[in-house]
């Protein structure tokens, strides 16, 4: 492991400590940036497709104010080298659980979104000594086949080089576009998102292909052996890609677990809800209350249910 300095987080007068690491013969890096007062276990933050250590920007800033934050890159994100696809998510979990294990965490909460809930979910079922609660965002146990045909297309457009419709169609299928007027920031987090997918660089270009592969090729998730921990489950209301349905499905795989919709959001909750989402984050790993929050619609649990006026 060979630390680095990167430039100092404003909020808690820190520098960011980046890491490089290297599982398996494949290249990977963390970022841990320390709170000024942490008052839980460090948050490991793993992101979805094109989501980079350095990008959870306001989201990390508000859970700055609760806990220290360690954010990856794993083989095929960012930083990472490309990742073939035969590899599949317990490859990543460990490659993660080794990230953490060289910068000293003995205890941790789990936070993933979109494709690093699968990684994330993987890791709290192979070391569930390491973490004491677990928040996944937009995810489901298994694709369905609508969402594997439209995966395949946005990857047969981006073989071809025809970039601008493999960024129109791969945002259609992540943000809904019938509710995008009732996404708390929807049109500029459309936005945001076809920019980004139009100046992916052609190694970016290498690693989605790759890592959507992996997602088609592989089932990511194995429900048979239930994650023991605490576990909350949301999406934004809106999400017609990990639906709140699919959502709550995963949840109720899990031994002892939550599931809250957000409102006014869709699939891209940390952009388009960034405050909202780490106070649902941090009153759930801190136990506290979430049916007084006013952002959620209902907040389930297995054998009862709380409704939000």
């Amino acid at each position: 492991m060979d630390p680095v300095l990167a430039a100092p987080n404003t909020r808690t007068r820190s520098a960011a400590v980046v890491s490089r690491h290297e599982w398996e013969g494949y290249r990977c890096e963390s970022r841990l940036v320390p709170a000024a007062s942490p008052r839980m276990a460090p948050l490991v933050l793993v992101g979805g497709a094109f989501q980079t250590k350095e990008s959870w920007g306001r989201l990390e800033r508000e859970l700055l104010a609760h806990a220290d934050v360690f954010t990856v890159d794993l083989p095929g994100w960012g930083a990472g080298n490309v990742l073939p696809d035969r590899h599949g998510a317990d490859f990543l979990a460990d490659a993660l659980a080794h990230m953490i294990d060289e910068v000293g965490l003995s205890s941790v909460h789990l936070v993933g979104g979109s494709y690093g809930t699968a990684i994330a979910y993987r890791l709290a079922q192979r070391r569930p000594e390491l973490v004491e609660k677990m928040v996944l965002v937009g995810t489901m146990t298994s694709i369905p086949g609508h969402a594997r045909v439209a995966m395949r297309r946005t990857l047969d457009l981006l073989a071809e080089g025809r970039r601008e419709e493999f960024a129109q169609e791969t945002v259609a299928f992540m943000v809904n576009a019938d509710r995008i007027d009732s996404v708390a920031a929807g049109a500029r987090v459309r936005r945001f998102l076809v920019r980004r997918l139009l100046n992916l660089s052609d190694e970016d270009v290498e690693k989605h292909l790759a890592n959507t592969m992996r997602l088609l090729r592989h089932e990511m998730l194995d429900t048979s052996r239930p994650p023991a921990m605490p576990v909350l489950v949301t999406t934004g209301e809106h999400d017609a890609f990990t639906t709140p349905d699919l959502c709550r499905e995963l949840a109720a795989t899990c031994s002892d677990s939550w599931f809250t919709r957000v409102a006014d959001a869709d699939h891209m909750l940390p952009l388009e809800r960034p405050v909202e989402l780490a106070g649902l984050i941090t009153h759930f790993l801190m136990g506290e209350p979430l049916d007084q929050l006013a952002y959620c619609r209902e907040v389930e649990r297995t054998s009862r249910l709380c409704v939000t006026p």
